[in-house]
């Protein structure tokens, strides 16, 4: 994992994306979900791209049961875009790369 995709967890959720300065994109996924698996290049690619203005994190709903249940996850992969500590956007499934490039420029 690239060093512009950050790992968070149920206990870092709300100082790492609700209170970031930075738009915050949250992967929901998990180590045996294989579209989660098929997302993970693109992601570090975005989150190269996007560097400085923008952080990117996974959180492993397997490890991490809350805050999914916050959200309503009901499918993983799920990506949810926070700005300013809240919830603008949601999408369930792999996105192509221009989708979710799209997806992430309105906020950077």
């Amino acid at each position: 994992m690239s060093d512009a995709i950050f790992t968070g967890t149920d206990a870092t959720f709300e100082a790492e994306v609700l209170k970031s300065d930075l738009p915050v994109l949250v992967d929901f996924w998990a180590p045996w979900c294989g579209p989660c698996l098929m997302i993970a290049p693109v992601l570090e690619e975005v989150a190269e791209a996007h560097k400085g203005k923008l952080k990117v994190v996974k959180l492993n709903v397997d490890e991490n049961a809350a805050t999914p249940q916050t959200y309503g996850i009901m499918a993983i992969p799920t990506l949810i875009l926070f700005k300013g500590g809240e919830l603008k956007e949601k999408a369930v499934g792999v996105l192509p790369k221009n989708k979710l490039v799209d997806l992430v420029t309105k906020y950077v």
